[in-house]
């Protein structure tokens, strides 16, 4: 295919999808360190599920909460729904302050998600990043050189794998493609409130290890962390069970190890931003640089005629 053809393909793309790339790359930048921060809030003193449950009927009583996130390392308890509240578990008291990694962590997967409230910007973002990737894949090996265009060509290539992975997975939470080992526990009896889905979890987990406990996808389920993996568990009247893993979720959001993967998707996201950039900043050189090369073209075209 023609090169030329296939490198004004990859600017036009890279220039109309400049802004949201760089809006869901940062975002995503951001959402790398999430497991690392999760991992170093379990743990801690330990939690019990009867003084949780005492809290969420002190403060939730019309039951309006949705979910409940802990903060084991700190001893703080969010509850989200009907107007965010964060607890010190310590004193039962409304905590003066509340997680500022929380509060930009949440921030950063709702921009992450839904640029500008629009599910599909960012679905139609990642489609147009991996049309880059095969473009460039198309336009053939590079030539290593200490120049822009060498390290933008340098990073492409030695940073494929992540660089294609992440896109992919994105992809797939869009199109709700799980690739799960087996199937999700059918849902049954009558749904459970929060205080009885603490009690349940309670009886098979330490408290101080689980992350959030909550509605997600119409059923409830408890996040909690075992070996370094974010693991998911539907909690209903038959008890607790384990969910088949969302690898494509695992492996994009950094949770099937968050002391490797975490770091890897720092290092994906340093490399995406590094190609966005490098190559912005090669067309606005070559942009700038056209009429300077026009003018002084003229100008000795003009020298050459009087002489």
């Amino acid at each position: 295919m023609n090169k030329h053809l296939l490198l004004t393909l990859h600017r036009w793309i890279t220039l109309v999808f400049a802004f949201p790339l760089i809006a869901i790359i940062a975002t995503g930048f951001i959402l790398s360190f999430e497991p690392l921060a999760q991992i170093g809030a379990v743990g801690g003193p330990p939690i019990e599920a009867t003084h949780i449950a005492e809290l969420v009927k002190r403060y939730d009583p019309d039951g309006k909460a949705r979910e409940l996130s802990i903060n084991a390392a700190v001893q703080l308890m969010t509850l989200q729904g009907a107007g965010a509240q964060t607890i010190d578990l310590a004193t039962g008291e409304p905590a003066a302050t509340g997680s500022r990694f929380s509060d930009l962590f949440m921030w950063a997967r709702v921009t992450h998600e839904r640029l500008l409230g629009q599910a599909w910007l960012v679905t139609s973002s990642t489609v147009a990043m991996i049309i880059l990737m095969v473009l460039g894949i198309l336009m053939g090996w590079p030539r290593l050189r200490n120049t822009l265009s060498g390290w933008h060509k340098g990073t492409a290539w030695f940073a494929l794998p992540l660089i294609l992975l992440s896109p992919l997975t994105g992809l797939c939470l869009a199109f709700g493609l799980t690739f799960q080992s087996g199937f999700a526990p059918a849902g049954g009896g009558r749904p459970l409130s929060l205080p009885e889905a603490f009690a349940m979890v309670a009886t098979s987990h330490d408290f101080s290890h689980v992350i959030s406990i909550g509605v997600r996808g119409g059923r409830m389920m408890a996040r909690v962390y075992e070996g370094g993996e974010l693991r998911a568990y539907a909690v209903g009247s038959s008890g607790v069970t384990p969910l088949p893993r969302n690898w494509p979720r695992l492996i994009h959001e950094g949770n099937w190890s968050a002391l490797i993967a975490s770091p890897l998707n720092v290092v994906t996201s340093l490399a995406l931003l590094t190609l966005l950039s490098t190559g912005l900043l090669i067309w606005a050189r070559r942009k700038l640089r056209k009429p300077r090369s026009r003018a002084d073209g003229r100008a000795d075209t003009s020298v050459a005629k009087a002489a």
